[in-house]
C-alpha cells in the first residue's frame, strides 16, 4: 500500500483508501465508535481489516456498516467501512464536551478528498485536498496560516504550488501539514494486519 510507516501520508494514492479515518482526542477508542452510533457488544471479538471489508461489501450478505477503532498518540481512530461518508454526518457530535476530532474521507466516487476538523460539538473547518483555495465551517480560514507556511495557498487564499505539481504531490503535502498540525499517526501494520475491537453502526 506504498510508503511504509508512520504518520498518515501513506493513505496518499493507495487503491485501497476506500475508507473514512476518523482521529478523536480525549476519549476511548470505545467511546468514539459509540459517537460515531455503533452498538455496543455488537461485534463479539476484535476483527480484521479483512474480516470488516467481508461484513460490509459481501453482496450476499454485508449490509451493516462497520467502524473498527484503536489509538496512537494521544488520538483515538476509526476505520469506517461503509458505502457513504458517516463521518461527515456525524462529526460535530462526535467532538461534543471538548473532544477534538479530525476526519480524512477519500471521495473515491467523488474527489477530492476531503479533511474536516470539529471541536466541541462545531464543526470548525474543511477542506478538499487539493483545493484548499475552497474553505468551509464556522471558521474557514482555521487552517489558513498553515496552509500558507506550508506553500499550499498564498496570503491572499489563491494557490501557492506548481501548477505541473501531480495531484498525489498536492495530496501528500496538504496531508503532511494535517499530520503535522494534529500530530496524526494512523499505524499502518495495526490497521491493515491486526485485530482491531469493532462495531455494527445503527
Amino acid at each position: 500500500m506504498g510508503i511504509v510507516g508512520g504518520g498518515i501520508q501513506w493513505l496518499v494514492g493507495q487503491d485501497r483508501w476506500q475508507h473514512s479515518v476518523v482521529f478523536a482526542r480525549d476519549i476511548t477508542p470505545e467511546q468514539l465508535g459509540l459517537r460515531m452510533g455503533g452498538v455496543r457488544g455488537s461485534v463479539a471479538s476484535p476483527i480484521t481489516d479483512a474480516e470488516a471489508c467481508r461484513m460490509v461489501y459481501d453482496l450476499a450478505t454485508g449490509d451493516d456498516d462497520v467502524v473498527r477503532v484503536g489509538a496512537h498518540g494521544g488520538w483515538s481512530f476509526d476505520v469506517e467501512y461503509r458505502f457513504g461518508d458517516l463521518a461527515g454526518e456525524r462529526l460535530a457530535d462526535v467532538s461534543r464536551n471538548g473532544v477534538e476530532a479530525v476526519h480524512l474521507h477519500p471521495s473515491v466516487d467523488h474527489p477530492p478528498a476531503t479533511f474536516s476538523y470539529a471541536r466541541d460539538g462545531a464543526n470548525v473547518c474543511g477542506f478538499g485536498i487539493g483545493e484548499e483555495v475552497w474553505r468551509w465551517g464556522d471558521q474557514p480560514d482555521f487552517l489558513l496560516p498553515e496552509l500558507v507556511a506550508a506553500g499550499v495557498l498564498h496570503s491572499d487564499g489563491e494557490y501557492a504550488r506548481p501548477e505541473d505539481e501531480s495531484y498525489l504531490d498536492q495530496e501528500r503535502h496538504t496531508l503532511a501539514l494535517i499530520e503535522s498540525r494534529f500530530g496524526l499517526f494512523l499505524p499502518r501494520d495495526v490497521v491493515e494486519n491486526e485485530r482491531l475491537s469493532a462495531f455494527v453502526i445503527a
